[in-house]
């Protein structure tokens, strides 16, 4: 067996036609472009791309494979030269169980089921053209649904303000929406890692995974997870989230949560975080606040010591959050160095220092080594590296 990079959650910004399908995501998120990027520039061995139940990139990924510059997998996925393609979709469910709205992923395991899923919804969504659209379907419903073709159901960015299962503060516990049996996995969101998702006893059973959650091509591989499998393939990824037959999470990579968008409590209106909680922002006066996961995990915490051991999470920092590296910079390592991976992961720092200044060699060592200093985000605004 080896190991292999996953990131699992990836967003199309429009069709080869130059239909919208994440409207808030850049236009140059084609399914090609996906595609080229995780295999010839990030490194990146496995990718779920979560709109694919969007009747026209069914149809391109068909094209694909007909002209023969995609492969359908046996064991399911879809391979473009050294990255599989698992075919997901991302959608959120609002039901009279749920005071949601409550972002999931779904993933089916060939292009076939996948069909199935996209007429399925279609009766089901105002428009299947989108992404992440409102599904007018009891969660445990889709559960049903999804676990009949052979899919994996997996709650997204759980923590997030707004659109998660936590994250909207309404809800307590899983179970007062899904079926909990039939759960393959949750994930947890750039503002949260295995540490804090442990103080939830429910969550303890789950496999935590760790994407990206991206808008635009750089954003690919900001978060992902290294998996130990036969090969990237659903079937491989399935027995992974299983713990079966020797396939395992090896390790988390994901943002150090202080970087995250949402990880402290933050006025709305002008960004300041207020010490302890508190009716009124002292510094506008504004009384929305945006809760930040650190505070709602405290919410949730009930004290019960997780006894299974997890992956190691290791806080990566991707290549654009380091200081001094901007698209200059990143292409004249990647040219040198091959994939995002690569430079992340295997070149040695005298290499590095050979390409670029001492002080950004520095920063990709002390960024593996989890000796970078950061600002947390919140209310919408990324953490800042500030230091070594």
């Amino acid at each position: 067996m080896n190991s292999y990079f996953a990131d699992l959650h990836i967003h199309i910004g429009q069709t080869n036609s130059k239909k919208a399908v994440k409207i808030t995501a850049s236009r140059t998120l084609t399914l090609e472009n996906i595609l080229v990027e995780a295999s010839e520039h990030k490194g990146i061995d496995m990718v779920g791309i979560i709109d694919c139940h969007v009747p026209e990139i069914i149809l391109t990924l068909q094209k694909l494979i007909d002209r023969g510059e995609c492969e359908e997998l046996k064991d399911g996925g879809v391979r473009f030269q050294n990255t599989t393609l698992i075919l997901g979709s991302e959608l959120e469910i609002y039901d009279e169980a749920c005071k949601g709205p409550i972002h999931v992923l779904v993933f089916m395991p060939t292009l076939e089921k996948m069909r199935k899923l996209s007429s399925w919804l279609s009766t089901r969504l105002t428009n299947i053209t989108l992404s992440s659209q409102r599904i007018y379907e009891k969660g445990k419903t889709l559960q049903q649904f999804v676990k009949e073709q052979e899919g994996l159901f997996i709650p997204a960015h759980i923590f997030t303000p707004h659109k998660s299962l936590y994250g909207s503060g309404v809800i307590h516990t899983l179970n007062e929406v899904f079926n909990a049996d039939l759960i393959d996995a949750v994930e947890l969101g750039l503002s949260s890692d295995t540490k804090m998702a442990d103080q939830i006893a429910e969550l303890h059973s789950y496999p935590f995974l760790t994407n990206s959650d991206a808008h635009s091509l750089p954003k690919i591989g900001r978060e992902y997870q290294k998996l130990k499998m036969k090969e990237p393939s659903f079937i491989e990824f399935r027995k992974v989230l299983k713990n079966e037959d020797g396939r395992k999470i090896e390790a988390n990579y994901g943002l150090n949560p202080y970087l995250g968008k949402y990880y402290e409590t933050t006025c709305e209106k002008c960004g300041e975080k207020p010490e302890s909680q508190q009716a009124h922002c002292e510094k506008c006066g504004s009384t929305r606040f945006t809760k930040g996961v650190s505070n709602r995990l405290i919410e949730l915490a009930n004290g019960r010591l997780n006894k299974q051991s997890r992956p190691p999470y290791i806080h990566q920092v991707p290549l654009q959050f380091i200081p001094g590296i901007g698209p200059k910079t990143l292409a004249k390592l990647k040219d040198l160095f091959g994939t995002e991976m690569n430079i992340l992961h295997e070149v040695p720092k005298k290499e590095l220092q050979k390409v670029v200044p001492e002080r950004i060699a520095e920063y990709i060592a002390a960024a593996r080594e989890g000796r970078l200093q950061v600002t947390s985000g919140g209310g919408g605004t990324y953490g800042k590296i500030t230091g070594m």
